[in-house]
C-alpha cells in the first residue's frame, strides 16, 4: 500500500466532513472580504479565489466513496448541501442518490432538472431504478422506461409491483446461473469469460432448462473440489430461499440467523426470479431500527435535520398535540387533590418521583415487548406468561426501590406513614407501567398499527396520570 493510500485509509469520515466544511467556510469568508473592499480588480480576485476553492473541493469529493459523500450531504445545511451536490461528477449522481436518506434525497432531486435525473437513472440496475422511481417526477419515469430494453423494463415493473416491505421490492436481478449436469471445470471456464461477477456473489444458482431452482453451488465448494466432479455432486440442494411476497424484515432476520451473503428468490413454481443480497438486508435492518426509534417518539417520518421549519413542524405536531392532552389530564388529576397538597406540602415534592420512575420502568417494558414482537417471539400462547413475568419484575422492583425512597421520605420528613405510602405508590405505579407496557403495543398490533407508534408518549401519559392518582389518593386516605 502506498503512502497516499495509507493516509486515505487513516482519515476518518468525520475528518473528511470537517475538511469539506472548512473549504465551504473559507469560500464564504473570501467572498465576504472581497465584497467589503473597493476596487476594480475585486471581482476578478473573488472569481479566481472562488474557482480555486471549488476546484479543491471538487478534488476532495472525487476521492470519496459515494456513501461518504452521502454522509457529508446529510450533515450539511441545505445551501451548503446544494453547493457540494453541484460539484459532484454527474456519473456519480445515481450512486449517491441511492445512498442518501429519503428526506435528503428529495432535496437533491428537487435541485436537478429532468435531463440530469435521466442521466443519473440510466446508470442504475433494474432493482435500483425501482427504489428510486417512486420519488422521481412521473414524466421522467415514463421517459426513462422508454429508454430501457424489454428485459430491463419488465424487471423494473416487476419490482415496482411489490410493496416496499416485501422481498420482491428488494431483490436483485444480477446473478450467475449454471446447470447441474456440467463439470466444475466447465463452470470455472464460464466464470473466466465473464467481465466481472455481480457484487456479493458467494454462490452460483443451479437451475434446469425451465429456470427451476435445483440448488446452489457455493464458490468455496467450486474452488476446493476436483474440477472433474459434476455440479450435481457438489451443490447444496436445500438452500434458504424466499418468495417475492414474503415480508422483507423476516428475510433480513433469516440472513442474520443463517449468516447469509446472498439467497435465491423463487416464485410459486420454484422458478428463480432474483436474489437477495446482504447489503440490502443491512440497509433494511438499519432503516427498520431508525423507523422504530422515530415511531416510539411519535415522529411520522424520517426528518432531514436541516429541513424547513414548516416541514419539521408537520412531522412533529400530531403527537405533541396528544401529549398536550395527556399532560392536561395529568394536571387535572393533581387538581383533584389540591386540598391534600395544601395540607401536606411534602406530597408536591415527592409525587414527581413516583411518576418519573414509573415512566422509566414502562419504557423499559415496552421496548422489550416491541423488540420481541419484531422478532416474532410473542404469540397468543405465551402472552399471559409474558404478562406475569413483567408484573413479577415490577413488583420486586417496586418493593425494593419503593422501600428505598420510602426510607428517604421518612428520613426527610420524619413520618413513617408517608414512607409506607411512598413505597406502596411506587410499587402500584410500577405494576401499572408493566401492565400497560405489554397491553399498549399488543393493542396497537391488533388495530393494525405499528406497535412502536407513539408508545413512549402513551406509556409516559399513563404512568404520569396513574402515578399522581395513586400517590395522592393513598396519601389522602391514609395521611390526612
Amino acid at each position: 500500500m502506498t503512502e497516499v493510500e495509507v493516509k486515505k485509509a487513516q482519515e476518518s469520515l468525520q475528518d473528511r466532513l470537517s475538511q469539506v466544511v472548512d473549504l465551504l467556510q473559507r469560500q464564504r469568508l473570501v467572498e465576504d472580504v472581497t465584497h467589503r473592499q473597493e476596487g476594480a480588480h475585486n471581482d476578478l480576485v473573488e472569481n479566481l479565489v472562488h474557482r480555486q476553492n471549488l476546484v479543491e473541493l471538487q478534488r476532495k469529493l472525487d476521492d470519496l466513496h459515494p456513501a461518504d459523500i452521502a454522509y457529508i450531504l446529510e450533515a450539511l445545511p441545505l445551501e451548503d448541501r446544494l453547493t457540494v451536490w453541484q460539484l459532484v461528477r454527474s456519473d456519480r449522481d445515481g450512486d449517491i442518490l441511492l445512498e442518501v436518506s429519503d428526506a435528503v434525497r428529495q432535496s437533491l432531486i428537487a435541485d436537478m432538472d429532468d435531463h440530469e435525473l435521466l442521466a443519473a437513472a440510466k446508470e442504475m440496475d433494474a432493482d435500483e431504478l425501482a427504489d428510486l422511481a417512486p420519488e422521481l417526477p412521473r414524466d421522467v419515469v415514463h421517459e426513462l422506461m422508454e429508454t430501457l430494453d424489454a428485459q430491463q423494463r419488465e424487471r423494473v415493473r416487476s419490482a415496482l409491483s411489490y410493496d416496499e416491505e416485501q422481498v420482491g421490492a428488494l431483490m436483485d436481478f444480477e446473478m450467475v446461473t449454471i446447470r447441474e449436469d456440467v463439470s466444475l471445470e466447465v463452470v470455472l471456464r464460464y466464470l473466466r469469460r465473464l467481465k466481472e461477477l455481480p457484487n456479493h456473489t458467494d454462490k452460483l444458482f443451479v437451475v434446469d432448462h425451465d429456470g427451476i431452482l435445483k440448488g446452489v453451488l457455493p464458490i468455496k465448494r467450486l474452488l476446493v473440489n476436483d474440477p472433474d466432479k459434476q455440479v450435481a455432486d457438489v451443490m447444496a440442494t436445500d438452500p434458504v430461499s424466499f418468495h417475492p411476497d414474503e415480508d422483507a424484515y423476516d428475510a433480513a432476520q433469516a440472513f442474520e440467523r443463517y449468516d447469509l451473503v446472498s439467497a435465491p428468490v423463487v416464485d410459486k413454481s420454484d422458478r428463480l426470479i432474483g436474489r437477495l443480497t446482504i447489503d440490502e438486508m443491512v440497509d433494511l435492518i438499519r432503516e427498520e431500527s431508525e423507523s422504530e426509534v422515530l415511531n416510539m417518539a411519535g415522529l411520522r417520518e424520517e426528518e432531514d435535520i436541516f429541513a424547513s421549519v414548516w416541514r419539521s413542524l408537520r412531522n412533529r405536531w400530531a403527537w405533541l398535540a396528544v401529549n398536550l392532552i395527556t399532560a392536561f389530564v395529568a394536571s387535572r388529576v393533581i387538581g383533584l387533590f389540591e386540598g391534600s397538597i395544601e395540607k401536606l406540602v411534602a406530597l408536591a415534592a415527592l409525587m414527581p418521583i413516583v411518576a418519573g420512575i414509573g415512566g422509566n420502568s414502562g419504557n423499559q417494558t415496552i421496548t422489550m415487548i416491541v423488540r420481541a414482537m419484531a422478532l416474532d417471539q410473542v404469540s397468543p400462547g405465551n402472552t399471559s406468561r409474558l404478562m406475569r413475568k413483567e408484573l413479577a419484575v415490577s413488583l420486586i422492583n417496586g418493593l425494593i426501590w419503593g422501600g428505598v425512597i420510602g426510607a428517604v421520605a421518612f428520613w426527610l420528613y420524619g413520618s413513617w406513614s408517608l414512607g409506607l405510602v411512598m413505597t406502596a405508590a411506587m410499587t402500584l405505579n410500577l405494576l401499572l407501567a408493566a401492565l400497560m407496557g405489554v397491553l399498549i403495543p399488543m393493542t396497537l398490533t391488533r388495530l393494525g398499527r405499528d406497535p412502536a407508534m407513539g408508545s413512549s408518549v402513551m406509556i409516559t401519559a399513563v404512568t404520569d396520570s396513574g402515578g399522581f392518582f395513586i400517590f395522592l389518593g393513598l396519601a389522602t386516605v391514609f395521611l390526612l
